[in-house]
């Protein structure tokens, strides 16, 4: 179904994207480090996401909760304080503020790269080459990475976090004016070279995933303790509006059919919105925030517990992690969890722009969609508060398996005289709904991540969570779209001028074909091999591993998760 956010390209699917899956993981590093202690027996009591949490901080389950007694026994006695939230000042008003623009401009260069830029392709370049370009989305998903240099490498003078976000913003806005007097060339060539714009965006995500671990860190202590969670509500409008003004709206008013039947009485063959235009607005922004940061921000640094680990700790402690037996296997469910609708939310919407569905159409059913997803996490958080979190998390699972289904049924049905207000109204539909399945599954992970971080290390142990379950959605997707073209065949009907059969099964292929006057019979359409082969897998690796492993999981006391058991750290 037409997608709506979201890195690995998946737009506001996949796990509600990886942007919002970031959210998450972001929440609860501040959450850790505010009073580690504390955000045990805030998250494990309420399993507290992005999207809301309930009042108490305590909450009866058949797990095993961490209560004082148990915090007292892993050495956390002295760290058992609760800090109420506290209503804005002035100064954390500005801060918050600051934040939403950082977060927005990280949300630019996303948007582009995980939605707006494979649709503009789509035209000119095959699945495969649309594979390549789903590379230059990896640097999201694996900023773990190098995320302990970014903490530990800094200029006391410049400050902390500004020592990151000054050079990348410059970087971004310097990159973004020239792709801006470059872009339209590349896009609008015969033959787009797919691998420099793959290693133009990859760099300018990498950028972006870069600042955000920056950002992420300021954002602890910008703010006073009693309004940290206000950091969270910072990076969901920032992100997600940034996303949505570089896909939804982007491809809304670079559409000349959408320009024209809005905002013209004499209609051209061109947007209203350039992307050039769009580009260099945007890096003036870089600059412009970045001149704020120099002259009119400092920055104090602050250390927290966590904060005194240096590199190589940080990296043995995410070692010592993921050498846990159980947390091994909740590793690989992380993995493997997304390949059963990885077709749907990677090649669906694409398929269906192929077939004649307007782009313009596209970004309107992504618009109705977007207030949905708010809703629907705001209950998808009530609902996994309970005793088993990840019982939502599995029912999603065979919605999200039905929905790609549906989805590759309605590319199937899609009507040959173009599309009816009926057809219009099922995609969007099944848009709301599979994007519901998608944010059941992406809050209830959350939660359980909160519920099983081990406190004394929250941001890191969080943070390589969410980076399994962020690559779990984007390795997929460059094998499901080569796959695509691998498994197409078709042939012009009329040969060429050497008497050869013309292969028409890329976006070339189809064009040389439309120049020899023939037409282009697809004999087999990979997509829907692949989206058989996918759900098939994704349902038999539901029903052998991933629901036993996860009833399993979920019935472990947080104390199993902790790095005590494996001597990851000293007391």
């Amino acid at each position: 179904m037409p997608a709506s956010k979201s890195p690995e390209f998946e737009p506001h699917k996949s796990d509600q994207t990886l942007l919002q899956r970031d959210l998450s993981q972001k929440q609860a590093n501040i959450s850790s480090k505010r009073e580690e202690a504390n955000s045990v027996l805030t998250s494990r009591g309420n399993s507290k996401t992005m999207f809301g949490s309930s009042d108490s901080y305590r909450g009866s389950t058949k797990q095993e909760l961490i209560d004082e007694d148990s915090l007292k026994e892993m050495g956390y006695e002295n760290d058992i304080k609760i800090e109420p939230q506290g209503l804005l000042n002035t100064k954390d008003t500005w801060n918050v503020t600051l934040l939403v623009i950082l977060y927005l401009l990280q949300g630019v260069p996303v948007g582009l790269a995980f939605g707006s830029i494979p649709f503009l392709l789509k035209s000119k370049v095959s699945y495969s080459e649309l594979g390549i370009f789903s590379l230059a989305t990896y640097p999201y998903s694996l900023k773990l990475l190098w995320s302990p240099i970014v903490d530990a490498t800094f200029s006391k003078k410049i400050g902390r976090r500004k020592s990151w976000i000054i050079p990348i913003q410059l970087l971004m806005g310097t990159v973004f004016f020239w792709l801006g007097n470059n872009i339209d060339d590349m896009l609008m060539s015969e033959n787009p070279n797919v691998y420099i714009i793959t290693l133009i965006f990859f760099l300018l995500i990498f950028f972006s995933a870069t600042q955000d671990i920056a950002v992420d860190g300021w954002a602890l202590t910008l703010l006073s303790k009693n309004n940290l969670s206000y950091a969270s509500t910072a990076q969901t409008i920032g992100l997600n509006t940034g996303y949505f003004l570089s896909f939804t709206v982007f491809l809304a008013f670079n559409s000349a059919e959408f320009s024209n039947k809005y905002f013209r009485d004499v209609p051209s063959e061109y947007g209203i919105l350039s992307m050039r235009t769009y580009l260099n607005f945007w890096s003036f922004m870089y600059f412009a925030i970045t001149a704020y940061l120099i002259f009119g921000k400092s920055e104090e640094n602050v250390q927290s517990r966590e904060d005194e680990m240096d590199i190589k700790t940080t990296y043995q402690t995410i070692w010592n992690i993921c050498k846990m037996p159980h947390m091994r296997k909740f590793i690989l469910v992380l993995l493997l969890s997304k390949i059963g609708f990885i077709a749907n939310e990677a090649v669906t919407a694409l398929k269906l722009l192929e077939k004649g569905f307007s782009k313009e159409d596209l970004a309107l059913s992504v618009m109705v969609d977007f207030p949905f997803q708010i809703i629907f996490g705001y209950y998808a958080a009530k609902w996994s508060s309970g005793p088993e979190p990840l019982k939502p998390w599995l029912y999603a699972f065979y919605g999200r398996l039905l929905f790609a289904v549906v989805g590759m049924l309605a590319v199937i049905a899609f009507p040959v005289d173009g599309v009816s207000t009926s057809y219009f109204a099922l995609i969007i539909t099944t848009t709301v709904l599979s994007s519901f399945t998608g944010t059941v599954q992406f809050v209830s992970i959350s939660a359980f991540f909160t519920t099983i971080a081990d406190p004394v290390i929250g941001g890191t142990y969080m943070t390589l969570l969410a980076t399994f379950s962020n690559f779990g959605g984007t390795w997929p997707r460059f094998f499901v779209l080569e796959a695509v073209d691998k498994f197409t065949d078709a042939t012009c009907s009329v040969k060429n001028s050497l008497g050869e059969v013309v292969d028409c099964a890329s976006e070339h292929g189809k064009n040389i074909c439309t120049e020899l006057n023939g037409q282009c019979n697809i004999h087999q359409d990979g997509y829907y091999v692949v989206s058989v082969a996918t759900v098939t897998l994704g349902t038999i690796l539901l029903f052998t591993f991933i629901r036993p492993q996860i009833k399993v999981l979920q019935q472990l006391s947080p104390l199993k998760w902790s790095l005590k058991n494996v001597g990851g750290r000293s007391d």
